[in-house]
């Protein structure tokens, strides 16, 4: 087991987050070499992962006549190993979220990674950090989308391919970031293959991470084999109030038909939509909005490893 009391986890310093704010860093960890993130200790993790907090998902295959699929499932009764062989023999994404909170060795690494980063304390002062772990199957792909916090991602086994856009337009806008905001489903912007001649296109292996500017835009491709890696998100002050302002500005314009014309952080407009925005998460709208959003609809086979299974009634 890493001690990382003595030796570092990764080759993160200082100067890492005003590098990774201003364009996509690749950087170099021990993670994968660390008992408690082998295949067997995941399959064990995976057994005891309460159902509010993994969300398993098939999506479509590769390339650009791959059908569009984002369909989120349950495991059916299977245990850890039988989870791991359904998503390596199919086209599946398991999210284990909130591992801070539910296993200790998780916040244990979250926190060095942080620490050696130097985002603990001013002048970036992150906080709110969470940490997960993904398993995807070979050859499964993650469409384009982007995400509200700030992000990194771990590479603990297998190889996958991640394209990274600037967060700007014609790449992002800021109505694609309302609507993520009000629905949590991150991959509803618009892609276009063109875009790719503007990435950043890095293949990760085993032991190399990489974080990348806020809200940027990213899809990722397996390749042909298992992937388990390990995802970092955090907060700022800043990064709060323009998710703030991205809730808000989503419930003027798609509920209450007035059109934005601001995104400042600061002043009346701002102290307004706080408390817009506040007040829908206090009435319940928010949350029975996000349910509809995400059903889940199918179970993973136990005859069949990788088939699915679909729910007579999806669950919301």
């Amino acid at each position: 087991m890493l001690e990382p009391t003595t030796h570092p986890l990764s080759n993160l310093g200082p100067q890492s987050p005003a590098q990774w704010q201003a364009a996509p860093l690749l950087f170099e960890h021990r993670l994968h070499l660390d008992p408690r993130f082998s295949r067997e200790a995941i399959a064990r993790t995976i057994e005891r992962y309460p159902r509010r907090h993994y969300s398993i998902v098939h999506m479509g295959e590769q390339g650009a006549n791959g059908k569009r699929v984002w369909r989120e499932g349950e495991f059916g009764g299977l245990d850890g190993e039988r989870v791991l062989e359904a998503i390596e023999r199919g086209r599946l994404w398991l999210n284990l979220r909130n591992g801070q909170d539910l296993e200790p060795h998780c916040l244990e690494v979250l926190m060095g990674l942080f620490g050696e980063a130097g985002t603990l304390s001013p002048p970036l002062s992150s906080y709110d950090h969470r940490v997960g772990l993904l398993v995807s199957s070979p050859g499964a792909q993650v469409y384009y989308h982007a995400d509200l916090p700030g992000q990194g991602l771990l590479q603990l086994h297998g190889r996958k391919r991640i394209y990274v856009y600037p967060p700007r337009l014609p790449f992002l806008s800021a109505e694609g970031l309302e609507n993520i905001a009000l629905s949590q489903l991150e991959v509803g912007l618009h892609y276009d293959p063109a875009f790719d001649a503007q990435a950043a296109v890095f293949d990760l292996e085993p032991g190399q991470g990489l974080f990348w500017p806020l809200n940027s835009p990213h899809r990722i491709e397996n390749h042909d084999c298992l992937n388990i890696s390990m995802t970092l998100e955090y907060w700022t002050e800043e990064i709060r109030r323009n998710h703030m302002i991205n809730l808000a500005n989503a419930i003027l314009r798609r509920h209450l038909g007035y059109t934005p014309h601001t995104r400042k952080l600061s002043g009346p407009s701002f102290y307004a939509k706080a408390a817009l925005q506040a007040a829908w998460r206090r009435s319940g709208r928010l949350d029975a909005l996000r349910r509809t959003a995400r059903p889940v609809d199918f179970r993973l086979d136990a005859e069949v490893p990788g088939r699915i299974v679909d729910l007579a009634e999806p669950a919301r």
